[in-house]
């Protein structure tokens, strides 16, 4: 399947630091020291509505870790599904008279297209769930000849992971989020899972594969008639594209249990390896003071804000000002500031002058700096604006030291 364009990115002089970046499984910060290469996981978008700013800020944070990793010469090794065959975007297919093929290929469609406006580096693999049924299929049956997982005794061919069986020295439940059963129950209930369903061995056993419905789709498979689960399709995905332990599986934090929690421990009953070293989740964006979301339909479109004239790079910019772990409030104003610091960046670029012997690293060492300390982007933000204040002016390698590592081209 293919992603979107790959934007230019400079080559800078030197190399960063490996980075350093807030671990949720361990609650701290560790250093996202790539093994062979830098391999990165980000859990991609169910496609029934466009992208909205809350995906924006994920996919720009692991953005971020991409060009620093590049900037340290790193190959780097990306991978991020779609999950094009869910009940949500079936829903929304019912709900407005689309094909659900359709609705899912017009929103992937928009996507590609958000994320080049924004110039983010697109994954190496960008895998669509429905190219993936027999793969996802084979390591469910695998689970099932382990007896980690199970087959409900209801007449509906559903399969379930037994998390009590499934655990191993790679994994335990509540390893990768650290929460209590209590907090797992309500969270299950609320993000897609089915604690209350009677027949399965635990209440938070997640589902792996879903039988055949009627009017819903499902697949010959090597396990039968049916469509994968949720969490199963990226541990697949992951372990199929990219060596694991991976050196970091990312995404919102409101993956973190249980989607991450479960792909984490999919993969650990499947390979006997950690589905990653690091685990790193971003914040939620907010707006009329709820977390952004398609349920809520508060939604501010990426698509919308650029087809109004607004300049992507002043999107990329209010973003960047907030850090990536952070939960905040998207306003107006925001954006207003991004574009008057645009202005002020533009200006300031437009004379810049050829480096010579004399000029010094000062604004890329600061750079690196900062977003090798967990991508702290508000901080190379203030180091750009503190260099222009000091009355320095532009090199060459300033310009492309904010285009290669903040993404804004000047």
């Amino acid at each position: 399947m293919k992603s979107w364009n790959r934007p230019v990115v400079p080559r800078l002089p030197g190399r960063a630091p490996v980075p350093r970046v807030f671990d949720s499984s361990s609650r701290g910060l560790i250093d996202a020291t790539p093994r062979a290469e830098a391999s990165l996981y980000v859990c991609g978008i169910t496609p029934y509505d466009a992208t909205h700013l809350g995906h924006a800020n994920t996919y720009l944070a692991f953005d971020t870790l991409v060009r620093l990793w590049t900037d340290g010469g790193y190959d780097v090794r990306y991978a991020q599904n779609v999950t094009d065959v869910d009940d949500p975007l079936l829903e929304r297919a019912v709900a407005t008279g689309v094909d659900w093929r359709e609705l899912a290929a017009q929103q992937i469609e928009l996507f590609r297209g958000d994320m080049e406006s924004l110039r983010i580096v697109p994954p190496t693999h960008y895998v669509a769930v429905t190219d993936m049924i027999d793969e996802v299929a084979v390591a469910i049956r695998t689970l099932l000849d382990a007896g980690v997982a199970y087959r409900l005794d209801d007449g509906t061919d559903d399969i379930y992971f037994d998390n009590a069986a499934g655990a191993t020295p790679a994994w335990t439940l509540g390893d990768e989020s650290g929460l209590d059963r209590a907090t797992m129950l309500v969270l299950s209930a609320e993000r897609g899972g089915d604690p209350d369903r009677p027949g399965k061995r635990d209440a938070l056993d997640p589902l792996l594969w879903r039988g055949p419905r009627d009017g819903e789709p499902a697949w010959e498979s090597p396990l039968g008639v049916g469509r994968p689960g949720w969490h199963i399709e990226c541990s697949v995905i992951a372990q199929h594209y990219l060596d694991t332990p991976i050196t970091v599986q990312g995404g919102g934090s409101d993956l973190l249990f249980p989607h991450h929690e479960f792909s984490a421990g999919h993969a650990a009953a499947l390979s006997g390896r950690p589905l990653a070293d690091v685990y790193s989740h971003a914040g939620m964006v907010a707006y009329d003071g709820e977390k952004m979301s398609k349920s809520l339909g508060n939604l501010v479109l990426v698509s919308a804000l650029t087809s109004e004239g607004t300049d992507p790079r002043a999107i990329r910019l209010a973003l960047l000002d907030r850090h990536y772990r952070s939960d905040w409030e998207w306003t107006r104003g925001q954006l207003t500031e991004a574009q008057c610091r645009l202005g002020t960046w533009e200006t300031w670029a437009a004379a810049a002058v050829s480096d010579d012997a004399t000029a010094d690293a000062t604004l890329l060492d600061a750079l690196r700096a900062a977003l090798a300390n967990d991508l702290d982007t508000p901080a190379a933000l203030a180091a750009v604006d503190a260099r222009i204040a000091s009355g320095a002016p532009a090199t060459r390698t300033d310009v492309a030291s904010i285009d290669a590592l903040l993404g804004i081209a000047l």
